[in-house]
């Protein structure tokens, strides 16, 4: 009976744990149901794999109970006696082994699975902020309500007009011939409404006001082959202009006798009989005529001036570092001209009429006052006669009288003493500074002379004679005499480096100092402590050869310095690293110009 009894235990043991495995093959099957979408059910962790959960996400458990069996039926699964007790032991441990297998791999599911709702919570956040939906929706339903607002302005406007068409149809029933008119009326109506809109409508449509869009043109970056590119193309574009003012000035010297004088007659004469401006736009329509054939391949040359063309040289594709240093510092030099030249002209225009030379200006003034004056009582004819004959007469007589004598024109060419005396903004700077320091000066010598200046000695060998240096008096500081004192031009001095070739000792090789011109000498100060041995006078009058020099032939440029031969050297002695050169270069060989010729005149 114990037996039987034990028996019946087992099996109703058996049926629970049936029961429980066939629980967990469904919550295993809801759990891939639930499960991320992309991936397999084995591409997942394992629990000893899958990454710690966090107190948030997978601090809850599930509690988990493995069954185990009691000591009775171990006893009976250990009792020897018993028919088949040892194969239904090990498949007990197996199913118990499954099932805990089982729980464990459901409890790393559900890990997965919560680190999953994390993850997607993260995106879906991300994706919310990114996108904006919010403000995509308020702006959806803006739109939404703004159609609605259309369609129900649209569907009132067809109600007014279907409610317009009946009552018009009504009183018009008794009356058929009225009807008759009426109908033709509105027909015709709408075909000039119809008409008008197909004709006019875009026309209406392009004066509606929109706001402007503010477009930022994008700057290119600095290139060489553009930068010569567009050099060429300003070039060509200037050319018509070029040409048109050479033959202007052609036209003015009488460089074709016979043309100028066929263009001075027929000129007068049109001014005579008040032809003028049909005459300038014959000449304009002849003109485009002439370039219309020209553009259809007619070669023809309708210029005073021989036309001389220049070799164009194809840019080069491989350019060195050298060759593009220069190509940019001649392209700069050329701009750099070009706009000095257009701000001195809007400068002086700008003096003109900003009273900055008054004695100038007023005569501007009274030109207008008379102009105006005789506008008002004067026909126009008579003025324009008058202003054309003074044109032709400026234009083709007194130009080229003025333009052959010089003197003649500095005396009396109003128009072109009033443009050469106007001043630049940089002349008018130089200006004030010069009389400002020649106030200092005069009242620097006033104040010395009432002081301590003995009687006897003129204002220009006192100031020559207190002319310093840094190291003392400039006539001490080269042992020279008292009347000899640095020009206007360089009493500051430039500073230079002199190179003695003739030198073998780098220290003598090259000094660095500043350089002076006086009326007789050429005198260079070392920065250097120590003697006066280490400074250089050169005169004038014992110079053989003064020109530009470049120091170093592989740096792009024209150089910066001076090179100057003397009978006492061998090499010429430079004085190099100059900044202004051209100025110091000009100044040295004006000055020793004016002293050979002098020279040479007091021998002769």
């Amino acid at each position: 009976m114990r037996v039987c009894s034990d028996l019946r235990a087992g099996d109703s043991n058996r049926h629970v744990k049936v029961k429980q495995k066939s629980a967990v093959l469904n919550m295993l099957k809801k759990l891939d149901k639930i499960r991320f979408r992309g991936h397999k059910r084995d591409e997942f962790l394992d629990l000893a794999e899958s990454p710690n959960a966090s107190d948030t996400e997978c601090g809850d458990e599930i509690p988990v109970k493995i069954p185990r069996t009691s000591t009775r039926d171990n006893e009976e699964l250990r009792d020897p006696a018993g028919p088949g007790t040892i194969i239904m032991a090990s498949g007990v441990q197996d199913f118990n082994r499954t099932e805990s297998d089982r729980l464990n791999e459901i409890k790393g599911h559900l890990e997965i699975a919560l680190l999953e709702k994390h993850f997607l919570q993260e995106e879906l956040r991300k994706l919310r902020e990114e996108t904006n939906a919010e403000m995509l929706r308020q702006e959806l339903e803006k739109e939404r309500q703004r159609r609605l607002e259309l369609e129900q302005k649209v569907n009132e406007v067809l109600k007014a007009r279907t409610e317009e068409v009946p009552a018009a149809q009504q009183p018009a029933k008794p009356q058929t011939q009225a009807n008759g008119t009426d109908k033709r009326s509105h027909t015709v109506c709408s075909r000039l409404q119809k008409w008008f809109c197909d004709k006019f409508g875009e026309y209406v449509e392009d004066f509606r006001f929109q706001p402007e869009e503010n477009t930022v043109e994008t700057e290119e970056p600095l290139s060489v082959r553009r930068l010569t590119e567009n050099m060429r193309r300003l070039k060509r574009g200037a050319k018509p202009v070029t040409n048109f003012v050479k033959n202007l000035s052609a036209l003015s010297d009488w460089y074709s006798i016979y043309t100028s004088a066929i263009a001075f007659i027929i000129y007068m004469n049109a001014v005579w009989h008040g032809w003028a401006i049909p005459m300038f736009l014959f000449l304009a329509i002849l003109r485009l005529s002439l370039n219309y054939l020209i553009a259809r391949g007619w070669r023809i040359q309708w210029s005073i001036v021989p036309e001389i063309s220049e070799p164009m040289e194809p840019p080069k594709e491989d350019l060195t570092v050298s060759e593009k240093f220069q190509l940019v510092l001649d392209v700069a030099q050329k701009a750099q001209n070009l706009f000095g030249k257009m701000a001195d002209i809007l400068e002086k225009i700008k003096n003109l009429f900003m009273w900055v030379q008054p004695e100038i200006t007023q005569k501007l003034y009274i030109t207008l006052w008379a102009a105006f004056i005789a506008s008002c009582f004067l026909p126009y004819r008579i003025i324009g006669l008058a202003m054309g004959l003074y044109a032709g007469i400026k234009f083709f007589l007194i130009d080229f009288i003025f333009k052959r004598c010089p003197r003649l024109r500095a005396k009396y060419d109003t128009p072109y003493i009033i443009w050469t005396s106007l001043p630049t903004d940089p002349q008018l700077k130089d200006r004030s500074n010069a009389t400002v320091s020649r106030r200092l000066q005069t009242a620097a010598s006033r104040s010395y002379v009432g002081s301590s200046a003995p009687t006897g000695i003129s204002k220009d060998e006192d100031t020559s004679r207190f002319h310093t240096t840094k190291r003392g008096n400039f006539h001490e500081v080269f042992n020279l005499s008292e009347n000899e004192r640095p020009l206007a031009v360089c009493e500051n001095g430039w500073r230079c480096c002199l190179i003695n070739r003739d030198r073998k000792m780098p220290t003598d090789y090259i000094r660095n100092g500043v350089l002076y011109v006086t009326e007789n000498y050429l005198c260079f100060e070392s920065s250097k402590s120590g003697s006066s041995k280490r400074n250089k006078v050169i005169k004038l009058t014992d110079i053989t050869d003064i020109q530009k020099y470049k120091v170093l032939s592989v740096l792009p440029g024209s150089g910066m310095g001076i090179a100057v031969s003397t009978p006492s050297t061998q090499k010429p002695l430079v004085f190099g690293a100059m900044v202004h050169r051209d100025e110091a270069f000009e100044t040295i060989f004006n000055q020793y110009v004016k002293i050979t010729s002098a020279s040479s005149s007091s021998e002769s």
